[in-house]
């Protein structure tokens, strides 16, 4: 019984020390292949790329009672980023947000939010950005463009960071990663549902929302070359 037992023992340490040795050598890969100097990649190639949307959220803070901020997400969208890795002011970006998938985490809120109080969804089912500019600001980058909410279109400014870039492999084209936030008033848009709490000038629902997104997109990968007959 203990020889059984020692075997087993050491067939579990042996587990374990392969294990670590193949996450090892995928770490040395990943090295190798996306860090430069330490840091992952910041040059990018040019090129359309598509929302990822299992990596990305498109989502939203409100603050509530003057107390809290209470998030919220789009589930389902689409997006395209066009980059310019030579002149980035020469880029854009464009997104749909589908306004019926407006997500809280509270049935009965989300139901609310798709009324006419909010978002009207069976009337305007989209919410959409396109960008008309990108230029530089400071250290950073601001995209200005239309967005549309609720049928009324107004231009916003989104002050992005572009986080890094992945090359290619066997499953995807090349991958960028960006984030980006902005402030907006939803009265702007025609969002006026709300009323101050009784005997206070604090609003339950607070006019100005703000929009983040936390975006990883992705280049159509290459389709392979076929051989020549």
């Amino acid at each position: 019984m203990k020889r059984v037992v020692f075997c087993f023992g050491i067939a579990i340490i042996a587990a374990v020390a392969l294990w670590g040795t193949r996450v090892n050598a995928v770490n040395q890969q990943f090295e190798e292949r996306f860090v430069v100097n330490g840091k992952v990649d910041q040059t990018g190639e040019s090129g359309t790329y598509n929302f990822d949307k299992p990596h990305s959220f498109i989502s939203f803070k409100v603050r509530h009672n003057g107390l809290i901020e209470v998030p919220g997400f789009f589930r389902d969208f689409t997006g395209v980023v066009t980059y310019d890795a030579k002149d980035i002011s020469k880029s854009s970006v464009a997104f749909t947000a589908k306004s019926t998938s407006i997500d809280t985490g509270v049935q009965g809120r989300d139901n609310h939010l798709r009324t006419a109080d909010f978002f009207e969804v069976e009337k305007f089912p989209e919410i959409t950005f396109k960008s008309t500019s990108v230029e530089k600001k400071g250290k950073g980058w601001v995209v200005t463009g239309d967005f549309t909410l609720k049928g009324v279109t107004k231009s916003i400014s989104f002050p992005f960071n572009v986080t890094g870039f992945l090359p290619g492999g066997q499953r995807s084209g090349p991958r960028m990663g960006i984030t980006a936030s902005a402030s907006i008033n939803r009265r702007d848009f025609g969002v006026n549902w709300g009323s101050n709490i009784p005997g206070t000038s604090t609003p339950v629902v607070s006019d100005n929302v703000d929009v983040i997104l936390q975006i990883e997109a992705v280049q159509p990968k290459a389709p392979a070359a076929t051989q020549a007959e």
